[in-house]
């Protein structure tokens, strides 16, 4: 398995189970968080250590995501050696442009007689 496979998916992962986590958060009061303290009971923790936990696993996966973004552009452009684009090189730029040609006028055409008869 290549490089570039091994850090999409990673990056496929993290990216859905950041998905799932800010799904499951509601910012009102409603969603997962409070179906655990609803009714005055306390259950797994109660509302706020449910909040909490949400809280910081939507922070530490949206690190991990941009992490595994900005090694992942590390790696591949390390793996390749195409660390700059031969774009911006003169020296590469081979080219060839082609010879201009001359415009072509077509005079057989029959003037327009803009006088008035």
């Amino acid at each position: 398995m290549s490089t570039f496979t091994i850090f999409l998916v990673l990056i496929i992962i993290v990216s859905f189970l950041l998905v799932v986590v800010v799904m499951v958060q509601n910012p009102k009061g409603g969603g997962l968080s409070s179906s655990f303290g609803g009714g005055g009971t306390q259950q797994l923790g109660g509302v706020k250590k449910t909040t909490d936990f949400l809280d910081k696993s939507t922070w530490i996966l949206a690190t991990v995501l941009l992490a595994l973004i900005l090694v992942s552009n590390i790696a591949i452009d390390g793996a390749t050696g195409a660390a700059e684009s031969k774009a911006l090189d003169p020296d590469s730029a081979t080219t060839s442009m082609p010879a201009p040609t001359k415009p072509t006028t077509n005079n057989t055409e029959t003037p327009i007689d803009t006088t008035n008869e």
